[in-house]
């Protein structure tokens, strides 16, 4: 199964998000630059999350964009259905009855052992993806050398947009 890179930079972006005081918002623009990934292809993934009920989306030259909720109430699982979405990574065609000789009757009343597999993994991947939470992603990030952290901020606080202000 492949993720696409939206998932991860949704994800980053949420955390930078998930750092900004009450009200306040990031234009696209700035996490783009900040991350170094295409401006209108993030936005397409912003404009998602916006539309799952992730983040808020603040019009005007004040605007851009805030979580829609507490970071602790964003899991990855909301992320990657956001960007992703819901339906199974796996289809089954059940290309097993296709042979060109047939099959007799009641050959295939069991369910396929593929599709009940792919789908049991599935099944555990999103269970991990939904106990982790953005607060869980802000908190690891603290963690980082206080030299980048000190940089980071830095560098964000001339493009973050107050409420009010």
């Amino acid at each position: 199964m492949r993720i696409s890179e939206g998932v991860e930079w949704a994800l980053h972006c949420l955390s930078v998000l998930a750092a900004l005081p009450a009200g306040a918002t990031l234009p696209g623009k700035a996490l783009a630059e900040f991350h170094g990934v295409s401006e209108s292809y993030l936005l397409k993934h912003l404009k998602a999350l916006v539309g799952a009920g992730l983040l808020e989306s603040v019009p005007g030259p004040r605007g851009g964009y805030r979580l829609a909720r507490a970071a602790a109430a964003i899991t990855f699982l909301d992320v990657a259905q956001a960007i992703e979405g819901p339906e199974p990574a796996f289809r089954c065609t059940e290309i097993r009855r296709r042979a060109p000789f047939g099959a007799p009757p009641g050959c295939f009343r069991a369910a396929c052992t593929i599709n009940v597999t792919m789908l049991q993994a599935e099944a555990a991947w999103r269970e991990v993806l939904r106990k982790r939470t953005i607060a869980d992603l802000a908190t690891s990030i603290a963690t980082l050398p206080a030299a980048w952290l000190r940089d980071a901020t830095a560098w964000f606080t001339p493009h973050v947009r107050l409420p009010g202000a």
